[in-house]
């Protein structure tokens, strides 16, 4: 994607490949800035304080971290219980996101396969890179199958403007490209239908107003941020043809792990006869996994998240406390929409229902 006419991915190698590149997403919108990760605590730090976040991409970082593990292997170590304890921390990051987990299991089987620690640096550095790839062409085809619902909708409304409303960030700041959720807003805006989007703020960390509403405003695309619990009146007035939101945990089944509050919207868009399609590549899919309420783990962050709230004030970036400094807060940072209120999946592979017979016949090997 580009960021103000330049092109630019969300992770990329430094030219000297001992670096990671990353945007660090927690000062976005009001500062654009990149960091380095140069060994596997600066990976783990970016991972779980949420430098990067959206499930294809701490996938994806994940997978350079156990790169970074084998580049920084002390004495020369070939021992692969090193890498093996070193990849277990890397994936202890964040427990929610099954990407994290299949991308640094992916490389690390890769890894131990190699004799001497030359190769096995090689190795990781292939296969991180290959995974990125992959999530790109995956997104890519996430907007090319998921085109035809915007498309659909745009001719029945007559070529009037297609609303979308979607949650949290599911946009390329969450990948590498293109998104999962965004992926067919973005195609659909490039193939010239009037599209615009709802952008729930998505609290507490407002993923929404803060790095949605600012990839879709630099792509142009028409937006409006609104408060998390508008989404339910809109969908009342009409004013919403369609939910499409990201997943960081698919079951088999078709139940979806995504942004706390998802199943509220999708409890609505049942109510009012709106479809909600979740969007997702195949990475994202637990295929151990057939009940989503009771086997998910869902990630408890930091209350101070919820209690706080950084923004911009007179050109510098603040931290404010929003409530009584004694009052407790839970912060849970996911819920469970069961696979009854999903109208479909949009993956590298197609739509299918969210039903496990649907799903495995997209992916028959699995």
């Amino acid at each position: 994607m580009k960021v103000d006419g330049k092109y630019i991915q969300t992770i990329w190698l430094d030219e000297d490949e001992r670096r990671v590149k990353i945007i660090d997403q927690r000062r976005l919108p009001h500062e654009f800035v990149i960091v380095d990760l140069q060994t596997v605590d600066d990976t783990i730090t970016a991972i779980k304080d949420m430098y990067v976040r959206g499930a294809p991409l701490i996938g994806v970082t994940g997978a350079y971290g156990v790169y970074l593990a084998a580049l920084n292997a002390p004495d020369n170590q070939t021992n692969n219980d090193y890498l093996i304890q070193e990849c277990n921390r890397i994936k202890a990051s964040r427990p929610t996101a099954v990407n994290l987990v299949w991308a640094v299991d992916h490389v690390l089987a890769e890894v131990l396969k190699a004799s001497d620690l030359h190769t096995k640096i090689a190795t990781a550095k292939k296969r991180a890179a290959a995974i990125a790839a992959q999530e790109v062409e995956n997104c890519k085809k996430i907007g090319e199958h998921g085109l035809p619902l915007i498309e659909q909708i745009s001719r029945k409304k007559e070529g009037k403007p297609v609303n979308v409303l979607t949650h949290c960030n599911a946009g390329w700041l969450a990948c590498i490209e293109y998104g999962t959720a965004t992926a067919p807003i973005y195609a659909a805006f490039d193939r010239g239908i009037d599209v615009h989007v709802w952008v729930d703020e998505t609290r507490p960390l407002n993923q929404g107003t803060r790095l949605t509403a600012w990839e879709l405003g630099k792509h142009g695309v028409k937006h409006t941020i609104i408060t998390d619990n508008a989404g339910g009146y809109l969908m009342q007035q009409g004013k919403v043809d369609i939910v499409i939101v990201g997943t960081d945990r698919t079951t088999a089944t078709g139940d979806v792990a995504n942004k706390i509050g998802t199943y509220l919207k999708a409890l609505a868009a049942k109510d009012n006869n709106i479809p909600f399609y979740v969007a997702l590549p195949s990475s994202t899919f637990d295929w151990r996994l057939k009940d989503g309420v009771n086997e998910i783990p869902i990630e408890v962050r930091d209350p101070n998240e919820i209690k706080y709230v950084h923004g911009l004030d007179k050109d510098k970036t603040t931290r404010v406390l929003i409530c009584p400094a004694a009052s407790p807060a839970a912060n849970f940072a996911f819920d469970i929409t069961p696979a009854k209120l999903v109208s479909g999946l949009i993956t590298e592979r197609g739509i299918c229902m969210a039903t496990e017979e649907d799903i495995r016949r997209l992916f028959p090997e699995k």
